[in-house]
């Protein structure tokens, strides 16, 4: 599982531990799926409601 290899790691570096949790915080964030919204990610999601948004202002 991708959260607890940050938790069971140790870091050589400051910039290592930065970039890594930066990437893992942008995964999570961004790119995980959540139940909630129907199983998308949260850039899917706003995608979406862009689409539809821009669909209904159209007609």
């Amino acid at each position: 599982m991708r959260d607890r290899h940050l938790h069971e790691r140790l870091f050589s570096t400051m910039r290592q531990a930065r970039l890594e949790i930066f990437q893992w915080l942008t995964y999570y964030n961004a790119r995980r799926r959540y139940s909630a919204i129907s199983y998308l990610s949260p850039i899917e999601f706003e995608q979406h409601h862009q689409r539809e948004r821009r669909i209904t202002l159209a007609a």
